[in-house]
C-alpha cells in the first residue's frame, strides 16, 4: 500500500479560522518532504428546496476575482453543532429560517492542502424573517429553479465545490 505518513509537523502561522503548519512526510519510498498543510476550522452550508426552487446567493468573491451562485455557509463557532451552524448561516445570510434541517453530504473540497470539512444541509421549509443581517455577503438572494441548477453549473455560473455538489445532488434527489 502507497501512504503516506505525517512524521511531525508544527505551525508556521495561526489565527482564527486556520492554522498553516509544515509537516515533515514520508513518501512509501523513504524519502521525505516538506509539505505545507492548512488546518480550518469546519464550515457548514444550508439551504432551502421549496416548490421546486432552491436558496442562492449571487456573490463575488475576491480572490479569484469571480461571480457565482453559492449556498449560505460560514464556520462552526465554538461549541456549535454543525446544524446550529448552518442554520444560523442560512439566516444571517439570506434572511430566511429554514424549517428542520437534513444532512445532505460532506466534502473536502482541497484534501491534498488542508483538512477542512464542508457539511452540507437542506431543509424543504423556509419562513422569511426580513432583510439579512449579513447583507454584504452577497449581491442578491433569490429562489431559483432547482431544474436549471445542471445548466448553472456547465455555464460556470456555480463555482465554489462545496455549492456544486450540494446543488447537482440536490437535483438529483428532486428528479427522482
Amino acid at each position: 500500500m502507497s501512504v503516506w505518513r505525517n512524521l511531525s509537523e508544527h505551525t508556521v502561522y495561526e489565527n482564527r479560522w486556520l492554522k498553516v503548519n509544515l509537516a515533515d512526510v514520508e513518501l512509501p519510498d523513504g524519502r521525505h518532504l516538506d509539505h505545507y498543510v492548512l488546518r480550518q476550522r469546519p464550515v457548514a452550508l444550508a439551504t432551502a428546496v421549496v416548490e421546486g426552487q432552491v436558496l442562492l446567493l449571487w456573490r463575488h468573491r475576491f480572490i479569484t476575482d469571480s461571480w457565482g451562485w453559492e449556498l449560505a455557509a460560514g464556520v462552526v463557532e465554538d461549541g456549535e453543532s454543525l446544524e446550529a451552524a448552518a442554520a444560523r448561516e442560512m439566516l444571517e445570510e439570506t434572511g430566511w429560517r429554514p424549517g428542520p434541517l437534513r444532512h445532505l453530504l460532506t466534502v473536502e473540497p482541497s484534501n491534498g492542502l488542508a483538512d477542512g470539512k464542508h457539511h452540507v444541509f437542506w431543509s424543504d421549509q423556509a419562513e422569511y424573517v426580513g432583510h439579512p443581517e449579513d447583507d454584504f455577503e452577497s449581491e442578491r438572494r433569490e429562489w431559483v429553479p432547482l431544474s436549471s441548477v445542471p445548466d448553472l453549473v456547465a455555464k460556470g455560473e456555480v463555482r465554489s465545490a462545496n455549492a456544486v455538489a450540494g446543488l447537482l445532488l440536490l437535483h438529483q434527489l428532486h428528479a427522482s
